[in-house]
């Protein structure tokens, strides 16, 4: 059995090394009191395979207005990798939230990582560790159109009496 402690500090140095634009935000959730490692049923995969669930993800994210963080970083990594390539996932979650974390084999380079909660909800905030200069990007929900209603400039009333 792992310490989940050791593992959290594990995932969080591997973003911090990482060059994952949101990974401040990605490690800020990691190292959360609140935040638990979850069980894992199925940590192996494959870089074909997580681009396929993850680009399905994206379409689903972006139709229910689930806020993410590193998804689009995570979808460019995979693109770059053979599809054969193994790969290992781990899940963290606190309350709403959760945090897959993809990398190369047991204990390798982090890849990737998502962070999202339910349709919605917006994305937790947390303290920086180091200054950041840019905004992390964060998924927002579509922006909604306002209906239009078809109105007839001059309509003839026909049972109108004068």
């Amino acid at each position: 059995m792992q310490d989940t402690a050791d593992q959290k500090h594990r995932i969080a140095e591997g973003l911090r090394a990482g060059s994952i634009i949101d990974r401040e935000r990605l490690m800020g959730f990691v190292t959360d009191e609140a935040t638990v490692v979850a069980a894992n049923p199925f940590p192996s995969t494959t870089a074909g395979a997580a681009r396929q669930r993850w680009g399905m993800r994206e379409i689903e994210f972006e139709a229910m207005g689930v806020a993410s963080a590193g998804l689009r970083c995570l979808l460019m990594s995979l693109a770059a990798l053979p599809v054969g390539e193994p790969l290992r996932q781990e899940i963290l979650r606190a309350s709403s939230h959760v945090l897959y974390v993809l990398r190369h084999g047991e204990g390798g380079s982090i890849i990737g990582a998502v962070l999202h909660g339910k349709p919605g909800q917006a994305l937790p905030s947390f303290v920086q560790h180091e200054t950041v200069t840019h905004e992390p990007m964060t998924r927002r929900p579509p922006a909604k159109r306002p209906s239009r209603k078809r109105v007839a400039p001059s309509q003839l009333d026909l049972f109108a009496i004068s």
